[in-house]
């Protein structure tokens, strides 16, 4: 079966709620420069951009996907979703989709088939890489779980596929390797890469920084049961693609820097030899307070470890949990943005594009139940009575980049209007 993050995160992790939330200051201030996100470094395709996270593990029977199955859709990948076999927290927006597949779902609220998408559709990826281009995404980190399975024929189309649309589109792309639960990781992603992947730093979409490839590696160092590598195993493996010339982006624990929660600890030292740091977020934050909270504990340290030690720092930005009513109709994410441009972090992540399994997408989603199959029981995007369009996360990602990367002025109050 699939892996989610979601399933090695405990809300244990979560930090302490902020005292109380930091009074406003003025809501906006003089246009910054370009500069404003990067300080000194030099802009590349990851510092001083907006990198989403792409899954891209979505398949249906008849796609023709080597898995022919129901992947992340269903609980059970050999029957369709079903509101007692499915995988999901929330439910797409299916209207600009060819070819969609039927479910196991009673018709949406407003009349029509309760329908599903495949990622190994070439229609799919061109649609999701258009979206990036439109609302102004300058990168995907594509997902590369342990491909030496079932899902490694399927993994392999879709780097291919994600490769011909980021080409179309004008959009950066590279490999994140998800090393969760990949017991052979060490020596199998050295292979991995120089069989496989290795070969899209041919495209001229693929992403480069300090004229280098980029390689993510995510999950060295945390503290969960299906991560128990050494620091020295973990070290060993970012050697070895520093030695192949490559920039190394690491998603690493919330609390790397102290060693502490999620973090295993006597693994400063790896961390500190990553090229670029991405903190996981997801499952840390659930409130405005709590995004205060981090911005002062460790958002703002964080930053300023990085910059001691000359690494480029990535924070998450979560639109947050849309099945737990997280996302205030976009103020939950805009904070996000507000308060890590004003830190001056290197890129900005965000977690993620396309997980309707953890409801953390950004992706066009069902705005209202008239959208989503009445017996299925997710909620749609005006889940606090606030009407929001369904690229409305799209569209504030879109602001939130201009504002992050110096082209608008750095603005406390979200301006992005959920109704469009």
């Amino acid at each position: 079966m699939g892996i989610s993050r979601r399933a090695f995160v405990t809300s244990a992790l979560a930090a302490a709620p902020a005292a109380a939330l930091v009074t406003s200051v003025a809501s906006t201030s003089s246009a910054a420069p370009a500069t404003r996100a990067v300080g000194a470094r030099a802009v590349g395709d990851v510092v001083g951009r907006i990198t989403t996270g792409y899954q891209g593990w979505f398949a249906a029977r008849g796609d023709q996907a080597p898995i022919d199955g129901w992947w992340h859709w269903s609980a059970n990948w050999s029957q369709p979703p079903s509101p007692t076999n499915h995988a999901l927290m929330s439910w797409p927006d299916m209207r600009e989709y060819s070819n969609v597949y039927p479910t196991a779902f009673a018709d949406l609220g407003g009349g029509g088939p309760a329908t599903v998408f495949s990622s190994h559709d070439d229609q799919t990826v061109d649609v999701h890489f258009r979206w990036m281009r439109e609302y102004g995404i300058d990168t995907a980190a594509l997902q590369r779980f342990n491909p030496n399975g079932s899902e490694g024929p399927t993994r392999d189309d879709m780097a291919e596929k994600v490769r011909a649309a980021a080409e179309t589109h004008g959009i950066k792309y590279y490999i994140m390797y998800d090393v969760t639960a990949w017991d052979d990781m060490q020596e199998e992603v050295k292979a991995d890469w120089t069989a496989k992947m290795r070969s899209h730093i041919d495209s001229p979409a693929y992403a480069m920084q300090d004229g280098k490839p980029v390689v993510g590696i995510w999950g060295f160092g945390f503290n969960e049961p299906n991560k128990t590598w050494p620091p020295e195993v973990c070290q060993d493996v970012i050697d070895w693609f520093h030695a192949q010339d490559i920039y190394v982006m690491g998603g690493v624990p919330t609390h790397w820097r102290t060693g502490t929660q999620d973090s295993r600890p006597g693994f400063i030292e790896v961390y500190r030899s990553l090229d670029m740091l991405s903190p996981w977020m997801v499952g840390r934050l659930t409130n405005l307070a709590d995004i205060e909270h981090f911005y002062q504990h460790v958002n703002t340290p964080d930053q300023a470890e990085c910059d001691e030690h000359g690494m480029d720092y990535q924070p998450c930005v979560i639109p947050g949990d849309n099945s737990r009513r997280h996302r205030l109709h976009g103020d939950f994410m805009w904070r996000q943005f507000y308060n890590l441009t004003r830190i001056g972090v290197q890129g900005l992540y965000i977690s993620m594009f396309d997980e309707y399994n953890e409801a953390n997408q950004i992706a066009k989603t069902a705005e209202t139940q008239a959208d989503i199959p009445t017996d299925s029981g997710f909620l749609a995007l005006d889940e606090d009575g606030t009407f929001c369009t369904s690229d409305y996360y799209l569209r504030l990602t879109g602001d939130g980049g201009r504002m992050f990367r110096g082209e608008i002025p750095l603005t406390e109050e979200r301006f992005t209007p959920p109704g469009g």
